[in-house]
């Protein structure tokens, strides 16, 4: 069990080369750029808790299609008919919201790719900055397919193949399509602070795209922790029976 304060954290570092404004490849075994790059890997990034904590931005705005399908369920909300959130259930809530949850991440640098250790959900996101594109036909996942690429200081992430059970944000009435295309800008505002720009693009979705901004910070000597969900050391039934997840730190912290 997690006994920190809640916390929650992101992101990538990426190897896609020297910091350019182009995408440049590296090969297996090339880790003296490693050292040119941006520091993103000491320690463990999290969102410090407070009002806009888990991103500012403007609220997407839907297709009529989505807008129907965000009301339905909202309706179903209110008349009692809802189903358990898929968290109750152990399912992780996949891209974009995997990247705010209320829990550490940490980062993973070789040449080539990235690796993100998120602690909520056990789940790991690669980003490849080896310079390959997208796969023509990608496999449809709560992650996606993500590649990067650096520009200056900045690592631009691309990540496309989205399976249509994740929701697009907070709330799991709000759906995407399988178009749903994803633009994380990364970079560091200060040693300590990382700023994440995200820009969300559906055209069957959205009809315009959607930009909110989170910034996290560094905590060098944090550790991350094993998260075990199926435990259900954090889930609860309500007095009508529906299940649910506790989001406060353990031991009423």
């Amino acid at each position: 069990m997690n006994l920190r304060p809640f916390v929650l954290a992101a992101l990538v570092v990426g190897l896609a080369g020297p910091c350019t404004a182009q995408s440049v490849g590296v090969k297996a075994g090339d880790w003296a750029r490693l050292g040119r790059l941006p520091d993103f890997t000491t320690g463990i990034w999290e969102i410090p808790l407070g009002p806009g904590a888990f991103g500012r931005g403007s609220q997407p705005a839907l297709t009529p299609a989505y807008a129907a399908k965000l009301k339905a369920y909202q309706d179903e909300q209110k008349a009692g008919k809802h189903q358990d959130n898929p968290s109750a259930n152990c399912v992780p809530p996949g891209m974009p919201e995997v990247m705010g949850q209320p829990y550490p991440m940490e980062i993973f640098v070789k040449p080539g790719q990235v690796a993100i250790q998120l602690e909520a959900y056990q789940q790991i996101r690669h980003i490849y900055t080896d310079g390959r594109g997208h796969p023509d036909d990608p496999d449809l996942t709560f992650n996606g397919h993500s590649i990067g690429h650096w520009e200056g200081d900045t690592l631009v992430v691309d990540t496309v193949g989205f399976s249509t059970d994740t929701p697009l944000g907070l709330s799991y009435g709000m759906r995407h399509s399988d178009k749903m295309h994803i633009v994380e800008r990364m970079h560091l505002t200060d040693p300590d602070t990382l700023q994440i720009v995200t820009t969300i693009d559906d055209p069957q979705a959205l009809t315009q795209p959607w930009s909110s901004t989170r910034t996290f910070k560094r905590h060098r000597d944090w550790t991350i922790a094993e998260y075990v969900c199926e435990q259900n050391n954090r889930n609860l039934v309500d007095p009508s029976g529906r299940a649910g997840i506790v989001l406060a730190p353990p031991g009423g912290g």
